[in-house]
């Protein structure tokens, strides 16, 4: 909305800030081309994603099944919420713009947030007791435990996210949400953002490596101790290429926005209210300009952690993978693929009879 001072025979119309980011900001147009394009993957691919991970029949004994379709959840919760977010910031409609709806969807916001990178690290862990602590994995990775842990998670991301509450509030004057004025000379959000975005986004992905690396370690060397000790190492080997790939990925994706995001208040924005014309020329808007146009292109990479996971669960889980063909293929195209031969075993023993001297075949 437009605020307007009258002077003597001059009246001045200042715009939105919505708008002076329209105008003045690459970061708008990546977020108004990129953006939806994870939208259109991860809102249906993720339902889909909790559906085969929750199904009865694949959580019966699989408690890391628990983990990755609370992924998949969070991370259809997180895609809800940013399409609000982004209808805001991107297109300049408001949302959530309220003393009340202010502070609750920044709470809110951060909760799918923080909890994907501990899922990760609580897959992680899992597989590390199953794979080199045998013995425990029948007192540890049980599904009702994991049910526990997963709950026990999303109770510590919303108490860490009640601070958000705290730090934002509407501004009239800039007519958006925005850290409340008491705090703008205070170190503690900083802080606070730096302990929580490296915690979550750093040092949880990070563990999460060094976990699956201590698994591979151990997979390779009952690999290599003789045959007897393939087939307890097989399935292991297959769910850690998985856990592997998603640790990267939320490595990749998540650590750089997270450093670059905690440097947010060293570029704040110029002078507001100002004129459209004005804004070339104010330097503490032009380094604004260019901080959020970084920040934004590093959020699209960001994005896609939670829109592509259903890509490494097809490529790297032969049991996802049938579990998608099962229910997106046709009934007579799933008869014919269990009906050929290239997908079954043939083996052929003859043996003699000691009464007629016939033979005997067995396949």
């Amino acid at each position: 909305m437009d605020n307007s001072s009258v002077q003597p025979n001059v009246t001045i119309t200042y715009p939105d800030i919505s708008e002076i980011y329209a105008n003045h900001s690459l970061s708008v147009t990546i977020d108004r081309v990129v953006t939806p394009v994870f939208y259109i993957i991860g809102l249906p691919a993720n339902p889909l994603c909790a559906y085969i991970w929750l199904h009865r029949k694949t959580r019966a004994n699989n408690s890391s099944a628990i983990y990755l379709g609370a992924l998949s959840i969070s991370h259809v919760v997180f895609l809800l919420l940013h399409i609000l977010q982004e209808l805001r910031y991107a297109w300049g409609i408001r949302t959530y713009d309220g003393y009340i709806s202010c502070e609750i969807f920044n709470m809110v916001f951060c909760i799918p947030q923080y909890l994907a990178p501990l899922l990760v690290l609580g897959f992680t862990v899992e597989r590390y007791i199953a794979v080199c602590h045998p013995f425990a994995k029948e007192r540890y990775c049980t599904v009702w435990r994991a049910g526990l842990v997963v709950v026990c998670l999303l109770v510590f991301c919303i108490l860490i996210s009640t601070l958000q509450a705290y730090f934002w509030t509407y501004d009239e004057n800039k007519q958006i949400c925005n850290h409340r004025p008491e705090l703008y000379h205070s170190s503690f959000i900083e802080i606070w953002t730096w302990f929580t975005e490296l915690l979550l986004f750093g040092v949880a992905p990070l563990a999460a490596l060094i976990f699956n690396i201590l698994v591979i370690r151990e997979i390779r060397s009952l690999t290599s101790s003789g045959p007897a000790h393939i087939g307890a190492s097989g399935g292991s080997q297959a769910s850690t290429v998985t856990l592997l790939s998603v640790s990267f990925f939320l490595i990749c994706t998540w650590l750089p926005y997270t450093i670059v995001y905690s440097m947010s208040k060293q570029f704040p924005i110029g002078e507001f209210p100002i004129q459209l014309e004005a804004v070339w020329k104010d330097p503490d808007w032009q380094r604004h300009f260019f901080y959020i146009t970084i920040r934004n292109f590093l959020a699209e990479i960001t994005l896609s952690n939670s829109a592509c996971y259903f890509f490494i669960y097809y490529a790297t889980g032969k049991h996802f993978r049938d579990k998608v063909h099962e229910l997106l293929c046709p009934k007579q195209c799933t008869s014919a693929s269990n009906r050929s031969h290239h997908d079954k075993a043939y083996m052929s023993v003859s043996k003699s009879s000691h009464y007629n001297g016939t033979s005997a075949t067995c396949v």
